[in-house]
């Protein structure tokens, strides 16, 4: 999926420096208290989100894969993990239980291993490859249930998105989730305020756009973007490089 287009005026938000501004921005959590209400689809407003560190990897970047990874917590002390995957990753969805259980373990733990009014986790997958190909739906939610689909436990909540699967217009749009994954999905694309679709005005989304607006960013911002795209460019070189060494010493056997 491509991440940067030297035209657009945006960056894009699957981007490491588009998804740190837009999903990690400390400073301002609107965006991300919204969309994270439209992932976990809960009729329910988060009123509050506060940045907690990951114990495996705080807010990491992985630029081999484009990986962050997002940890925070809610007033109702319900837990998020978020992580963004765009390369090829067919068990991403063991990662997600490692990254789950991990936390889940910490409560016990915290807890004195009583297993009694522990919090809620969230660990949301953002995939820009498709991981399901037995599933048609690019939204996904998941919690136990047993053979008759009855909810055993849903203390652990796993929701991915497959952004390939989306395909909807513009004119299509119009829950909250749609508007999240269209933008993720577009915004690098455009160059012109003309081209925006009309729920690009909603205060959750002008917010984040406004984080990733190339003409917004101050010299220092510009710095730290170019600066994240060179050394992602280097990882790419060095694994490339990598993979080709392994195919000569492969071919000299």
């Amino acid at each position: 999926m491509e991440e940067y287009n030297e035209n657009s005026r945006f960056i894009s938000i699957l981007s490491d420096y588009g998804f740190k501004a837009t999903f990690g921005n400390e400073a301002d959590t609107t965006f991300l208290k919204k969309a994270l209400q439209a992932l976990i689809d809960s009729p329910v407003p988060i009123k509050s989100v506060e940045f907690v560190k990951n114990d495996i990897s705080a807010i990491t970047i992985d630029s081999r894969s484009g990986i962050y990874d997002i940890a925070c917590v809610d007033e109702n002390d319900s837990h998020f993990i978020v992580e963004m995957q765009l390369s090829e990753y067919p068990e991403f969805i063991q990662r997600m239980k490692f990254y789950a259980l991990h936390r889940f373990n910490t409560f016990v733990k915290k807890g004195d291993y009583k297993f009694e009014n522990l919090p809620k986790i969230y660990c949301i997958g953002i995939l820009a490859k498709n991981i399901f190909s037995q599933i048609t739906d690019y939204h996904n939610i998941s919690v136990l249930r047993n053979a008759k689909n009855e909810i055993i436990d849903d203390q652990m909540t796993f929701i991915t998105v497959e952004l390939a699967k989306f395909m909807k217009p513009e004119q299509e749009i119009e829950t909250d989730l749609d508007k999240l994954i269209y933008t993720m999905k577009n915004l690098h694309k455009v160059t012109e305020a003309s081209q925006f679709p009309k729920f690009w005005d909603e205060e959750w989304l002008k917010k984040a756009i406004s984080e990733v607006d190339l003409r917004n960013m101050t010299s220092e911002q510009k710095l730290a973007y170019e600066m994240v795209i060179s050394a992602n460019a280097l990882a790419v070189k060095n694994e490339n490089k990598k993979i080709q060494e392994a195919k000569n010493v492969e071919q000299e056997k």
